[in-house]
């Protein structure tokens, strides 16, 4: 049977590309000259650190940021902004922004609850961090397709591994 698969998966060599563009831009910016404004990406755990004096300031690292990586084709929902800033030593404070990487489980529930509902003659089923959608006919998952990036339009989902 035809398939294909939803998934969250940002780009992780444009989001790097973006950061150190960003790291380049606080380095020379004459308002962080003398501050502990910096930028950190934890590839691994899929986190950007912003460090700055202020909450102010980490607001205008997080500006930075986010222009940064818009010009390297990055959508910013895949950035979740940090709830709280930590105070590390000093004066200094750290906010923590994840980067999503794979359907949350409510999120995969909409989407599986919206195919259903859509009376398309398509099934779609959770698969770990992914929504496997088949159909009997490649042109069902064209429309469902269709229909999830309509539908969907402010969550920057892929869809790949389509099968015929």
């Amino acid at each position: 049977m035809p398939s294909f698969d939803v998934s969250l998966k940002p780009d992780m060599v444009k989001v790097r590309n973006g950061v150190e563009n960003a790291i380049k831009e606080v380095s020379t910016r004459f308002d962080f000259k003398g501050t502990s404004a910096s930028l950190e990406l934890k590839e691994k755990e899929k986190e950007i650190h912003l460090i700055g004096d202020s909450d102010f300031q980490i607001e205008q690292l997080n500006d930075v940021l986010v222009g940064k990586l818009v010009k390297q084709g990055v959508t910013v929902n895949f950035l979740t902004k940090g709830e709280k800033l930590e105070k590390m030593g000093g004066d200094k404070l750290r906010r923590t922004d994840k980067i999503k990487d794979g359907i949350e489980s409510e999120l995969a529930k909409k989407i599986t609850g919206a195919i259903k509902n859509s009376k398309l003659k398509v099934q779609a089923s959770i698969q770990g961090d992914e929504v496997r959608v088949t159909g009997k006919n490649r042109d069902d998952l064209q429309l469902a397709i269709a229909f999830l990036r309509k539908e969907f339009a402010e969550q920057p989902l892929t869809m790949d591994n389509f099968r015929d």
